[in-house]
């Protein structure tokens, strides 16, 4: 079976499109993105057909968007519709309020609720429902993620025997955290009716392992070296770990152009400070960014000799500010930057730069490109893909990377990067004094190897890596 040359349909809780106002009117339009990127070649060859959900923010006129996209593309699109009260319960309630703070280890922030639950089962079977209706014989099926955990399960029951396989793109809890979910056996054999279930990391997939071994009556396991092989009811599941990346080449050359070289010139002369410290994730708690900020007021307190010459420059890119918890959050983040600066502030100069705005590609580079060092410090992260952009946009081979240990992405860049623990606030202080104080030469030999890395396990080897894992079950 070569799943290369089969039609892919990916089901995922996003379109792989975004609306657009253009002259005369709207249009779908591809998103950017690791996976669009990543998936494009094999959906555009083998004219794949992508469901989901476009968003929040429909017009009235979708359908006719989605038919005037599909008889443009060399693939297709299928949305599946939700109702403003299925988009609070399944999406704000179930997945973003259970699932998300449960699976990244913040157990008091999860909700557990029927109504909730009913809901996001009744979602993925909407979704395997259409599937259902719109897979052939050779296709090959490839679901995204914690909002569809069900769907294979719903796609069994409809007779589908096309190869299932489900990818898990946030982390996966120890049993001890997992346990506490009230459907945790409904959601451990919905995975288990897939036929490869793959994780970011080596930790998660024995995360998962664990929570079967414990929680699912009659399985047993066969340990291989890439994989484990899941047995139950007869069947066989091929569970691995297939960490995600970016498009290193894009990136790089990306990097190196006029519009970003004259972008980042214009960033430093903007900035007081020699060292710039970069600080940009998602507006949500899981990334630790008030820990962040308190890292860096004791950096200042410990080596005071830095205030004048060092500031953090912090972009929190706007989400969910909808929900009371995202709201707060960056109410704490204003609270803190004010209280920081109101401490260290001098003529000219300023601690922390923060900001809540989107970027441009072009800024986002520069910002990447001008920065020093890049501080990524998530409480728990799957992957987290803007440490691999950071290395693969220093084509100079300057900058430092301080990473989580508690990211996927630390399995891999762990020789170029300063791993601390987000939560040892003087730990990571010393390790961001250490990377400015970094001799220039270990400096590159540091940010050589990670380069090394990304551009060896790039996105697209990603894809291989996976459909050889379906290939092989």
């Amino acid at each position: 079976m070569n799943v290369r040359h089969k039609r892919l349909v990916v089901i995922s809780n996003r379109l792989p499109v975004s609306i657009r106002d253009e002259e005369g009117g709207q249009t779908l339009q591809t998103a950017s993105g690791g996976l669009v990127t990543a998936l494009a070649p094999i959906m555009n060859r083998n004219h794949g057909h992508w469901i989901g959900w476009l968003g929040q923010n429909q017009p009235d006129h979708v359908d006719r968007l989605v038919q005037d996209f599909n008889k443009q593309g060399s693939y297709t699109i299928q949305q599946i519709p939700l109702s403003n009260e299925e988009i609070e319960k399944y999406y704000l309630g179930f997945t973003n309020g259970c699932i998300w703070p449960l699976f990244h280890d913040l157990l008091p922030m999860a909700t557990f609720n029927q109504d909730e639950w009913d809901a996001y089962v009744r979602i993925n079977e909407r979704f395997g429902e259409a599937a259902a209706k719109q897979v052939e014989k050779n296709d090959f099926i490839w679901v995204h993620d914690y909002h569809l955990m069900m769907v294979a399960q719903v796609l069994r029951k409809k007779k589908v025997r096309q190869p299932l396989a489900y990818f898990h793109h946030i982390p996966f809890p120890s049993p001890d955290i997992f346990r506490r979910m009230p459907w945790r056996e409904e959601i451990l054999n919905a995975l288990l009716s897939f036929d490869l279930v793959g994780f970011q990391s080596l930790r998660d997939r024995r995360n998962f392992i664990a929570s079967v071994r414990e929680m699912v009556r009659g399985a047993y396991f066969t340990r291989k070296r890439r994989h484990t092989l899941v047995h139950l009811h007869g069947r066989s599941v091929r569970v691995g770990n297939y960490p995600i990346s970016i498009d290193f080449e894009e990136f790089d050359e990306a990097a190196r152009s006029q519009e970003v070289r004259l972008e980042m010139a214009a960033m430093k002369a903007a900035f007081s400070a020699e060292t710039l410290i970069l600080g940009l994730d998602r507006l949500d708690y899981t990334k630790g960014i008030p820990e962040r900020f308190l890292a860096f007021e004791r950096l200042l307190e410990l080596h005071p000799e830095l205030i004048g010459k060092v500031s953090l420059l912090q972009v929190v890119v706007p989400s969910r500010i909808g929900v009371q918890m995202y709201r707060d959050l960056k109410e704490e983040l204003d609270s803190l930057t004010g209280r920081i600066n109101g401490r260290f502030s001098e003529y000219g100069y300023v601690p922390i730069y923060y900001y809540f705005k989107h970027l441009s590609r072009a800024e986002l580079l520069a910002h990447y490109r001008a920065c020093n060092v890049a501080l990524i410090t998530p409480l728990r992260d799957g992957m987290n893909l803007v440490a691999k952009e950071y290395a693969a946009s220093h084509v100079d081979l300057d900058g430092s990377l301080i990473l989580s240990e508690f990211t996927g992405s630390a399995e891999q860049l762990e020789r170029g990067a300063f791993i601390v623990n987000p939560y040892d606030l003087e730990g990571v202080a010393d390790a961001v004094y250490r990377a400015i104080t970094l001799p220039e030469k270990e400096q590159h030999k540091r940010m050589r190897s990670m380069r090394s890395q990304v551009r060896q396990n790039d996105v697209h080897r990603w894809v291989g890596w996976f459909t050889d894992g379906i290939e092989a079950t």
